[in-house]
């Protein structure tokens, strides 16, 4: 009977899930057909910008053209669908939450959309210029005609800004997982050197080969594991003060 009871409690959490994702499924739709409509003036937009502008962009296929629209597309879409998805995923874990970390959970939606976007500026105005102008004085130095295929550009552009606006979201899953007590500062610290490996990691392969540029992203993740680090304490000694404070009135019952 208690296994039957597990059974369709498991069944009623799938069905949930699935429930959730098909409304991330269905925004990511929307975004997508939202990014074909304004593709083109962003686009067109982006080639006044640095270090696109004064460049001439070309295609080598007749589906180039189309390839472009559709990442486009796609990107913009999973921009539009990251607010929803931060929320399903919230709406999903909150049953098991209890109401202050529930209350507190929600509260941490926005800054996440806010440093997502933060994380989106930093890879487009620092890191792809950086990773761009790199790559071209190789280039140049091997007096090699650069001929720029449109879909390739953004696709080297994409493939460095997406990665980073997900990294840029580490303060707040820190925060949240602070919250229902799977992480704490002293767990951070100890983790701290595999931490900073894996960062270094990540801002290699995310960056052109050579250590200014892997400097110059690795810094900032630093800074934001630390600052993840700081936020974790000050969620832990206000979960102790609670907790010191309930057995304190739990011993006077």
């Amino acid at each position: 009977m208690m296994s039957t009871n597990k059974e369709m409690v498991l069944f009623e959490h799938i069905g949930e899930l699935r429930k959730r994702l098909m409304w991330v499924l269905v925004f990511l739709i929307i975004g997508m057909g939202a990014g074909l409509y304004v593709a083109k003036p962003v686009l067109l937009y982006l080639q006044k910008l640095p270090p696109a502008n004064g460049l001439e962009w070309h295609v080598f296929s007749p589906w180039d053209a189309l390839r472009l629209y559709m990442s486009f597309s796609l990107v913009i879409g999973f921009i539009v669908t990251m607010p929803v998805l931060m929320y399903q995923i919230w709406a999903f874990v909150s049953p098991g939450l209890r109401d202050t970390e529930r209350g507190a959970a929600i509260k941490y939606l926005p800054f996440a959309v806010l440093l997502y976007l933060l994380g989106l500026a930093f890879g487009y105005f620092v890191v792809f210029p950086m990773a761009f102008h790199f790559s071209t004085s190789i280039s140049g130095s091997l007096n090699i005609i650069e001929t720029y295929g449109a879909a390739q550009y953004f696709s080297f552009m994409f493939n460095i800004i997406i990665p980073l606006s997900i990294l840029f979201e580490l303060p707040i899953i820190v925060m949240f997982l602070t919250k229902i007590r799977l992480l704490n500062p002293a767990r951070l610290s100890k983790f701290r050197r595999l931490a900073y490996m894996v960062l270094v990691i990540l801002a290699a392969v995310i960056t052109p080969p050579d250590a200014i540029s892997a400097i110059l992203v690795f810094v900032p993740m630093v800074v934001l594991y630390e600052f993840s680090v700081v936020l974790s304490g000050m969620i832990y000694r206000k979960q102790l003060a609670q907790d010191a404070a309930w057995e304190q009135e739990y011993g006077k019952k």
